[in-house]
């Protein structure tokens, strides 16, 4: 009898030990082999602190957005956090695994539409704030800004990709126009800390695709004169550059971060033990950064900026013995805009940038930077694959089968 049981679980495909092996060639099966599953890792790591940290922030965003005519449960803004990652997280492994070639158009098609919706954002947008940077109404509302990043970056490297097969090309003015041209679209919105993701992102790039020193030196230049004329110019530039070198304006909201998030020394003051929460604008968005600081303690901050660089430092290792310049372009722009995002966010909760709105990537809310990130993150782990029977070394490479 049991000889027969065991032979009927034996011959059940579910149970079969070999089912996702790395003789299985089907599609689940190469992805799994190929996939960087320490990266996956880390993004989990990154998204289930991310709950934690909205479930800690709830209370206090639904507090002040609570009033006569809305009244807004503790757990809120969680439960919805709940619901976005339900949705995004498929989403990222359905684009994770997709070839290269279909991931590439997806992003073109995808720049194109955002690209679009990016110039109706001024015209017919709601107002929130004081800017106009979402499509829709109500739970609908999309940030086409956020969706755009992922897909600019793989656009980009296409363009700048095609240098190697026509030296003759004008790769350099046509990425700089199509920068300039979103860098215009999104200060009419206005949106400053996007404007300098998509700019920086844009410069790393450049440098990475092999152009000159001396034009480097020059863009730098001009990104420094830009800034300066921003800050004459450019009203919210000029009113958060004034806050946080002079303390006037919004400063109050740096500094009240700043205090929240050293108020729970090394060790925090526990989950749901943080008081100072409660007085700041965003907790469960741009400050939440501070918000874990208070109730999980400096070691947990320090330990989520680890994360962060040990997924950007695994990218760029990663692709140490990659041989396709656009693949190259891709991913490193990708962990370039993901990292700089992080690195923004966490800055201005420690007092070392003036207040720009940026999210902090997979922990703050909302639904658009979620489902834009997972986006973003599916792409990278597409052009991060690596098939498990192509062997690869600094000098030789042999190829003995099919991606």
């Amino acid at each position: 009898m049991n000889t027969i049981l065991a032979g009927k679980l034996k011959a059940s495909p579910l149970l079969d030990p070999n089912r996702y092996g790395r003789a299985d060639r089907s599609a689940v099966g190469r992805w799994f082999w190929e996939i960087d599953r320490v990266l996956l890792l880390l993004v989990t790591v990154l998204i289930g602190i991310g709950l934690i940290a909205v479930a800690a922030a709830s209370p206090a965003a639904g507090e002040r957005y609570s009033g006569a005519a809305l009244s807004v449960a503790p757990l809120h803004y969680f439960y919805r956090q709940i619901v976005w990652i339900g949705i995004s997280v498929p989403v990222m492994i359905a684009i994770s695994m997709m070839p290269r070639e279909r991931a590439k158009r997806l992003s073109l098609i995808g720049a194109a539409a955002c690209l679009v919706a990016l110039v109706f954002v001024p015209l017919i947008g709601p107002e929130v704030n004081g800017a106009r940077r979402w499509l829709g109404v109500g739970f609908a509302q999309v940030q086409p800004s956020e969706f755009l990043k992922p897909f600019f970056i793989v656009l980009t490297a296409w363009l700048l990709s095609l240098k190697d097969k026509d030296k003759k090309l004008p790769v350099f003015w046509v990425s700089g126009a199509l920068t300039g041209l979103v860098a215009v679209l999104l200060m009419t919105q206005p949106d400053f800390g996007s404007t300098i993701i998509f700019g920086s992102v844009w410069i790393v790039m450049l440098a990475l695709a092999g152009i000159n020193l001396r034009t480097l030196g020059l863009l730098g230049l001009a990104a420094v004169v830009g800034v300066v004329l921003a800050y004459f110019f450019y009203p919210v530039a000029t009113v958060r550059i004034d806050g946080f070198l002079f303390g006037e304006g919004d400063n109050f909201q740096v500094e009240n971060a700043m205090r929240t998030l050293t108020a729970g020394g090394l060790f925090g003051m526990g989950p749901g033990g943080g008081t100072r929460k409660f007085g700041l604008p965003e907790p469960h968005t741009d400050y939440i950064f501070s918000v874990i600081g208070e109730e999980f303690g400096l070691i947990a901050c320090i330990a989520i900026a680890a994360i962060y660089l040990a997924i950007v430092a695994r990218v760029l290792v990663k692709l140490l013995d990659e041989e396709d310049s656009f693949a190259v372009l891709t991913a490193a722009g990708l962990a370039a805009q993901f990292g700089l995002q992080a690195l923004i966010n966490m800055a201005v909760n420690v007092r070392l940038a003036p207040s720009k709105g940026m999210t902090l990537p997979f922990i703050s809310y909302g639904g658009s930077s979620m489902l834009a990130l997972s986006i973003g993150m599916g792409l990278l782990l597409a052009f991060t694959r690596r098939n498990p029977y192509l062997k690869r070394s600094p000098y030789v490479v042999t190829w003995n089968g099919d991606r």
